[in-house]
């Protein structure tokens, strides 16, 4: 004999719930995802940092590169030269941007120094800006 109305209908189809069509939908579950998780008793410090629902997108494509301002580097070279990362042959200074960690050097900033530097990637301003001063830019 079922002791309660739970044990009562556990083993049939539906359970007391009625048809099997009912209990489908989200209605029946609260609403999708999050929705209601804000309950008059639950307590905000609990969540300290959730945000509500979902933001913003996340591709799964992109590529990220180790990126540096052409500026920074100019600013840099007195002290790649001293260290033996960059060379300097007359008036040009000769340095593989990769012996610093930068796979991109991007435009910003200005060049004081003649530079004929490596890199795997260059922004068009980084590249206008060397060949300002006369410069070059390569790439692997």
């Amino acid at each position: 004999m079922p002791v309660n109305k739970r044990s009562k209908f556990r083993g049939t189809r539906t359970c007391g719930g009625g048809t099997h069509k009912n209990r489908r939908g989200a209605g029946n579950r609260g609403g999708r995802g999050q929705a209601g998780w804000r309950d008059h008793n639950f307590s905000r410090f609990y969540l300290l940092g959730k945000t509500e629902g979902k933001h913003g997108f996340v591709c799964k494509t992109s590529v990220t590169y180790e990126v540096l301002d052409i500026g920074d580097i100019d600013q840099m070279i007195p002290d790649l030269v001293a260290r033996g990362i960059a060379t300097q042959n007359g008036d040009v200074i000769i340095l593989d941007a990769a012996q610093i960690g930068v796979e991109k050097v991007l435009g910003g900033g200005q060049v004081t120094h003649k530079l004929e530097i490596t890199a795997e990637n260059f922004s068009e301003r980084a590249v206008a800006k060397v060949q300002e001063k006369g410069g070059q830019t390569l790439t692997p």
